[in-house]
């Protein structure tokens, strides 16, 4: 039986120390926390992220049902392969897909491509930073999915907010979605540990050891994904980090207000006992 590691850290930006796949929990991969991350991601990790967050993950469905009701043009920030803007597309609408990774909006284009000639030219896909982009028209839908927020840093999120509601047509929305945790837990049991198979079709076999530490003083986290490849030129091992911000929910209210938008919905659902998944839809005041 495997079991929760019980290793405790200083800093969640401490070095982190070997693990392995006994001390960890064996998990299906949509539990895990994803790579949210602002740099580019190699092809190796690409994977390891559609593993972690789709392409078949459920908030296609409650973001799909949004989209109904706010019509296109939609703009999908940090789209990744496009585990969004593909399925968008499909249903009808058109999508403008950012990502400052090429090789994945390389993979995006491919699977609309895929779909059909209608759904190819339903999608735009422009390489940007997250934070950096320059918004070029107004959409009737922002999303920001993936909990890609965390890795935007509290001292720029106003200004993030701020760009995407000046371009948020009438009777637009921006939805994101985030983790929430429970601060007091952080600090009493802030390491945690899974082990999963990455689901892949190539031939290769690929195993994966998560460790997600946090530093709740400084509100940050680490997540490092231990990766043992084989098959094919024989085997290789590898290991990816990303560093995020843990939201404060107080926090995050008030950055919205101060960019000018409001919570008009609120959904959740709990994912452990000290862990929620929360989406928001804010609209202009």
């Amino acid at each position: 039986m495997h079991t929760q590691a019980s290793t405790s850290v200083t800093s969640a930006l401490d070095p982190v120390p070997p693990f392995r796949a006994e001390n960890a929990i064996t998990v299906r991969p949509y539990r895990l926390p994803g790579l949210e991350s602002l740099a580019e991601q190699t092809d190796e990790q690409l994977w390891l992220q559609d593993a972690l967050l789709g392409p078949f993950s459920g908030d296609i469905v409650g973001f799909l049902e949004l989209a109904r009701s706010t019509g296109g043009p939609v703009l999908d920030l940090g789209s990744g392969a496009g585990r969004l803007a593909v399925p968008f597309a499909s249903h009808g609408f058109e999508v403008e897909a950012v990502d400052r990774h090429a090789e994945s909006l390389r993979r995006l284009r491919a699977r609309a491509e895929g779909r059909g000639r209608p759904v190819r030219d339903r999608v735009t896909t422009t390489c940007a930073d997250l934070t950096r982009s320059r918004l070029r028209r107004r959409y009737q839908l922002v999303l920001l999915a993936g909990t890609l927020v965390a890795a935007v840093a509290p001292s720029e999120r106003v200004d993030f907010f701020r760009s995407v509601a000046a371009h948020l047509g009438s009777g637009g929305a921006l939805a994101f979605d985030y983790t929430a945790h429970d601060t007091e837990a952080l600090v009493r049991d802030p390491v945690r540990t899974w082990a999963f198979q990455v689901p892949r079709f190539d031939g290769v076999t690929e195993r994966a050891v998560a460790r997600q530490a946090f530093d709740a003083a400084a509100m940050r986290e680490r997540i490092t994904y231990d990766v043992e490849r084989s098959g094919g030129h024989g085997a290789h091992r590898s290991v990816t980090t990303t560093v995020k911000w843990v939201v404060d929910e107080g926090d995050l209210t008030r950055d919205l207000r101060a960019a000018g938008l409001r919570v008009v919905e609120r959904r959740q659902r709990w994912l452990d006992g000290r862990t929620r998944s929360v989406m928001l839809v804010c609209r202009t005041k």
